[in-house]
């Protein structure tokens, strides 16, 4: 039986042209794709990052606002 993966393709000589332009126009489309999924996750990089400062910033805050209203409800002692 015959693979049909190893079988040959027969294209009318008038329409390969046509067709290596559209491999090239898909070839292009998925550079442009690959393109853009670097910069999205790029972003989403910056965008985790932010976010860790942020919650790092608020984990600070917090302790702040933890030691202010700890000293305020507790007397001093001598």
């Amino acid at each position: 039986m015959i693979e049909m993966d190893r079988m040959p393709v027969f294209v009318k000589i008038d329409e390969y042209d046509n067709v290596l332009d559209l491999v090239k126009t898909i070839r292009k489309k998925i550079d442009d794709a690959k393109e853009t999924l670097l910069k999205i996750n790029d972003l989403k990089n910056e965008e985790d990052h932010q976010l860790e400062m942020w919650q790092s910033a608020l984990g600070e805050i917090e302790k702040k606002v933890d030691f202010i209203d700890h000293s305020l409800n507790e007397p001093e002692q001598f």
